[in-house]
């Protein structure tokens, strides 16, 4: 394939319990072996619990809105044209807080899989599942 173009509008959303994903690039559509990107769009007061992804960078990049985001144990709020790399093991979550909408891209390599991505939830799991509520 020599490349391809992807609109937006004709990505149909993944709708999850926090907000939607669009797969803007990944194997199943676009063939690509070295990159997944992801748009995001986090609904307010919701977010992206504790997980890691075991073989893959990902940088996340603020799009809109205001994300709470962690790494390991700390936090930081990032704002549009923010952004953070996180190494392939490493625990993370985002929320958005404010009353907005907030949008993200992710960018991950290599691809993994039949669709790019790996995940690993540990948001049920100590210490990750009380972390917010102590640091709040």
């Amino acid at each position: 394939m020599a490349g391809k173009f992807t609109l937006r509008a004709d990505v149909q959303p993944d709708v999850l319990d926090w907000g939607q994903l669009r797969m803007l690039s990944h194997p199943p559509s676009t063939g690509a072996k070295q990159l997944t990107i992801i748009d995001g769009d986090i609904s307010p007061g919701k977010g992206h619990n504790f997980h890691y992804h075991p073989n893959q960078e990902e940088i996340l990049y603020v799009v809109s809105g205001t994300v709470e985001q962690w790494l390991e144990r700390e936090r930081r709020t990032l704002g549009p044209g923010d952004s953070i790399f996180i190494p392939p093991g490493v625990v993370h979550a985002s929320f958005a807080i404010g009353a907005d909408e907030a949008r993200v891209l992710a960018i991950f390599g290599p691809s993994v899989g039949d669709a790019g991505l790996e995940m690993v939830d540990v948001s049920g799991e100590a210490p990750w599942s009380g972390l917010r509520a102590n640091a709040t």
